[in-house]
């Protein structure tokens, strides 16, 4: 008895505490507190952690409280005075920037972060920042994406899926990613959605289990997924600012800030990117993008995820196009008729749908201190796309009239490259 006593004292606890982790795991979700505060949700905005663009407690508390997603990738890191992130603050704007993206993650991974905040985009605005780098052959790095990858955004789609067009071609990407085959029973369900078949019932059980463990778990550890801090970041370039929003005041601020973190280079190129990426192989890398083409990728079937998924929530979104820096476009070889094209294609695939809120800054390369590095804005290229984004999200805007068109989804759109007929291109896949 002594025995059986010791061992129920050592192991007694142990597995109390697994029964009760158990059952607050498998427990009805409104149990949990979804209080998340105003500290939580200001850190988390500003994060670009990948755990919370993974996650839904907290984007979803943040968009219900004035705060606007901001989707993109790498750009929304680039922190200096004029980012968006800072101008809201100092400018104390009736919005707040949620940015949504780092680096590596593109318009599938997009795609599947809206799932976890639709009922909060519906009606709502956005901002979406599209980069021309996306548009590589091979599209989307499945790397990138298995790191971005979200079970419970995965699991929370497959609950609302209808088996429409949208659904068929996001289970036929997420398939073709490794993260489509990490759960053997959620792939053979997907397999099934691109098919054009319902899940089984055994499959939609697993499903609704696996998403009621992953929003508790959610739920619970979610405050704590905040590994980056950028507050101090943002209060700091904020203090550069002066108090007053005055245009030519902050583009003359924004001249001489950009030429001071750009003096190392003849590219305006920020210093600490060029001494730590680029002055020890420059000469090597002359000429080295003459072949490279943005024109034909699988990126532009799931784009079409992104458009047809605002569409489906009626979210009026500011769509950016950013230039490439021409310094070192031209010295890289990299085509700029290609980009002109390029430019000419993703501008037909919104406009022609009805997305025509576009801030198409493609040709604004050569501006001075524009861009902080190759591909990424900075100083003025920050500040005149807030010439855009605050008309954009503090004024009233007409309800849009969206006209989706499946045919976007069609390899004969993803593959159209310089010799394509846009004029006799017949939109007939609505």
């Amino acid at each position: 008895m002594k025995v059986k006593k010791r061992l129920f004292e050592i192991f007694g606890p142990i597995l109390f505490a697994a029964l009760l982790m158990f059952a607050v795991f498998l427990s009805p979700t409104w149990i949990k507190f979804s209080y998340v505060s105003p500290k939580v949700q200001r850190n988390a905005a500003a994060s670009l952690s990948p755990l919370i663009l993974k996650g839904q407690l907290i984007k979803r508390s943040a968009l219900e409280n004035n705060y606007v997603p901001f989707f993109g990738s790498s750009e929304w890191s680039r922190f200096d005075p004029f980012h968006p992130s800072v101008l809201a603050t100092k400018y104390h704007r009736s919005y707040r920037p949620f940015l949504l993206g780092a680096r590596g993650s593109q318009s599938l991974t997009q795609f599947f972060v809206m799932q976890s905040i639709n009922q909060q985009m519906k009606n709502k605005k956005a901002v979406f920042f599209v980069s021309p780098q996306w548009f590589v052959p091979m599209g989307e790095d499945p790397n990138a994406f298995f790191f971005y990858y979200s079970p419970l955004q995965t699991t929370t789609w497959i609950q609302q899926e209808k088996g429409s067009k949208m659904d068929r071609y996001a289970a036929y990407r997420l398939l073709q990613m490794p993260s489509g085959d990490s759960d053997k029973i959620i792939s053979g369900t997907l397999a099934r959605i691109a098919a054009g078949l319902k899940p089984t019932s055994f499959q939609m059980l697993y499903v609704n289990y696996r998403h009621k463990v992953l929003l508790n778990e959610d739920q619970i550890y979610s405050r704590f997924r905040i590994p980056v801090n950028n507050a101090k970041k943002i209060a700091d370039n904020a203090a550069e600012l002066p108090k007053t929003y005055h245009f030519q005041q902050l583009d003359k601020l924004a001249g001489q800030l950009g030429a001071q973190h750009t003096n190392s280079n003849r590219f305006q190129i920020g210093n600490r990117f060029w001494n730590r990426r680029l002055k020890h192989h420059v000469k090597a890398l002359k000429g080295f993008q003459s072949n490279m083409s943005f024109l034909k990728s699988p990126e532009y079937g799931d784009f079409q995820l992104v458009l047809n998924q605002f569409a489906k929530d009626h979210t009026n979104v500011l769509f950016i196009i950013p230039p490439v820096n021409q310094r070192w476009q031209k010295y890289t070889g990299l085509s700029s008729e290609m980009l002109k094209q390029f430019d000419q294609k993703i501008t037909y695939q919104l406009r022609s749908q009805g997305f025509n809120h576009i801030d198409d800054l493609s040709q604004d390369g050569n501006v001075n201190y524009f861009m902080t590095d190759t591909i990424h804005p900075g100083w003025r290229g920050w500040l005149k796309m807030d010439q855009e984004i605050n008309p954009f999200l503090t004024k009233k805007q007409k309800a849009p009239h969206y006209r989706i068109d499946k045919s976007f989804y069609s390899k004969e759109w993803q593959q159209a490259g310089s010799d394509f007929d846009y004029d006799g291109y017949r939109n007939d896949g609505r």
